[in-house]
C-alpha cells in the first residue's frame, strides 16, 4: 500500500498551521485558503518515474502527494490521465507549430471538476463526514453529486435558477438534494453559510477546503508527465473560481523539489468573460485582490464566478510566471466553439471556446509565439451546453418531392478537401 506524505496544513495567507486530522474549511486566524502540505523527501522515495509506469492512470497515481491516506477512501470512477492532444489544423490557422489541447472532458461527468471533488469527497469521508453541501454553475455540482453516491454521502447543491436543464437532470437522478437560486453562485454560497449551519452538510466549495485544490493539481502533474518531465511555454485556462491554476502551480513547485522537473515555469494565462471579468481588472490594476463583479452575465457559467477567495493566489500565479489575464465576450467564445468543433472534431463547453478566442488574440498580439508550446485547457464537453448550438434544419419527410428543393435551399454541396 502506498500511504500520503501529507504533513498538515497551512494558511497560503498569515501562515498559521492547521491539523490535517480533522475537517477543516479556511484558517481560522484570517478566512483564507488552507493549503496541503508534505514530506515530499519521503514522498520521492517512492513516487518515482519508475514507479508510475506501473500505477493506473487515475488521479491515485500520485498518491504519496494526495490527501487520502487509506485506500480503501480513494474512491474512483476513472478521472484522470486524459488526453494531450495535438491541434494541427487549428494550429495552422492561428499561426502556431505547437498548440495542444488537455481535454478534461474525457472525465467521469464531463468535466476537470471530477479531480477536484474526487479528492475532497474522499478526503472528507476519510475525515468522518457523511454528507458534503456546495454552491454551484453546474458542472461542480454534477462531480459533487457522483462522487458523493461512490462514498456514499449525502450531496445538496444549489445552482442559479438558469443553470443548464441537464445538471438539474444529473445531480438529481445521481442521488443529490438540488435547490436553485435566483441569482449567481454567490448567492448560492451565502444561502449555505447562513442557513446550512448545523445540519452536518461539510461545504466543499471553491477552496473554502483545502482538497479540491489537490485533486485539481493532477492537471499539473499529468502534463509533465505527458511532455517527458518538461512544461510547455504557455498554459491558458478559462477561469472562475480558479482551483485549476492554484493546483497546477503548486503542482509545479512540488515536482520541482522533488526533482521531477526544473525551475522553469510556463507563462500563466487567466481567460475570463467580458461579462464577468474579476481576475482580468484586478490584474490590469495591479490589485492582488479582485473585488466583486456586478451584474455578472455570459454564456459560460464556469466563468460566471463574480468574487474568488482565491483571488491573490491566482493573480500570484500569473505574475510569477510573466503571464498575463485576458477577457474574451460572448460571440467570440461562441464562434471559436464552433470553430474548434468544425475543426479538430472536439465538441467542448463554452469555456473552451473562449481559451481559443484569447490564444487567437495572443498570437496577434505577440504575446504567444509561433514556436512557443501552448496547452489550451478544454475543461468541460459542449454536450452539457447544446442548448447554445440549436440549429436544426427543417424535417424531411421521405415521400415528399420537395426534398431536393429544401437540399438546394439549406444544404449547398460541401467543397471537396483533400488528405
Amino acid at each position: 500500500m502506498v500511504n500520503s506524505a501529507m504533513t498538515g496544513l497551512r494558511c497560503s495567507m498569515c501562515g498559521t498551521a492547521h491539523a490535517a486530522n480533522e475537517l477543516q474549511t479556511v484558517c481560522r486566524q484570517c478566512g483564507r485558503v488552507l493549503v496541503v502540505e508534505y514530506d515530499l523527501e519521503r514522498a520521492a522515495q517512492t513516487l518515482t518515474r519508475e514507479n508510475l509506469r506501473e500505477r493506473a492512470h487515475d488521479l491515485w497515481r500520485f498518491a504519496e502527494i494526495m490527501p487520502v491516506d487509506d485506500e480503501s477512501r480513494r474512491v474512483t470512477l476513472g478521472e484522470g490521465g486524459t488526453p494531450l492532444l495535438k491541434l494541427p489544423t487549428l494550429g495552422q490557422r492561428f499561426g502556431m507549430s505547437r498548440l495542444l489541447v488537455k481535454d478534461e472532458s474525457r472525465n467521469p461527468t464531463g468535466s476537470f471538476k471530477a479531480r477536484g471533488l474526487c479528492a475532497a469527497v474522499a478526503r472528507a469521508a476519510e475525515l468522518g463526514a457523511t454528507a458534503i453541501c456546495l454552491p454551484s454553475a453546474g458542472n461542480a455540482a454534477s462531480a459533487a453529486s457522483a462522487y458523493a453516491a461512490r462514498a456514499g454521502l449525502g450531496c445538496v447543491v444549489i445552482m442559479p435558477q438558469d443553470t443548464p436543464p441537464v445538471f438539474l437532470a444529473e445531480c438529481a437522478t445521481l442521488g443529490a438534494q438540488v435547490y436553485l437560486v435566483d441569482g449567481l453562485i454567490n448567492d448560492a454560497g451565502r444561502i449555505l453559510r447562513d442557513h446550512g449551519q448545523g445540519r452536518g452538510w461539510f461545504d466543499v466549495s471553491t477552496l473554502k477546503e483545502p482538497y479540491r485544490a489537490e485533486g485539481k493539481k493532477t492537471m499539473g502533474l499529468e502534463i509533465a508527465e505527458q511532455l517527458g518531465w518538461r512544461l510547455p511555454d504557455v498554459i491558458v485556462y478559462p477561469t472562475g473560481g480558479g482551483t485549476g491554476i492554484v493546483g497546477m502551480w503548486k503542482a509545479f513547485d512540488e515536482l520541482e523539489r522533488m526533482g521531477f522537473i526544473g525551475p522553469e515555469r510556463p507563462r500563466m494565462v487567466v481567460v475570463q468573460s467580458t461579462g464577468c471579468a474579476p481576475i482580468v481588472r484586478a490584474f490590469e490594476q495591479r490589485e492582488r485582490h479582485a473585488e466583486l463583479w456586478q451584474d455578472a452575465a455570459t454564456i459560460a457559467p464556469g466563468m460566471r464566478v463574480p468574487v474568488a477567495i482565491g483571488d491573490y493566489l491566482i493573480l500570484d500565479a500569473v505574475r510569477a510566471s510573466e503571464g498575463t489575464a485576458i477577457a474574451v465576450d460572448d460571440m467570440d467564445t461562441l464562434a471559436m466553439t464552433r470553430t474548434v468543433a468544425e475543426t479538430e472534431g472536439l465538441f467542448l463547453s463554452p469555456e473552451c471556446g473562449a481559451v481559443f478566442a484569447a490564444i487567437a488574440q495572443l498570437r496577434e498580439s505577440g504575446f504567444i509565439g509561433e514556436d512557443d508550446e501552448t496547452i489550451a485547457f478544454g475543461t468541460g464537453s459542449g454536450l452539457k451546453h447544446t442548448e447554445l448550438f440549436g440549429d436544426v434544419h427543417p424535417i424531411l419527410h421521405p415521400d415528399d418531392p420537395g426534398i431536393s428543393a429544401l437540399f438546394d435551399q439549406f444544404a449547398p454541396p460541401l467543397e471537396a478537401t483533400n488528405g
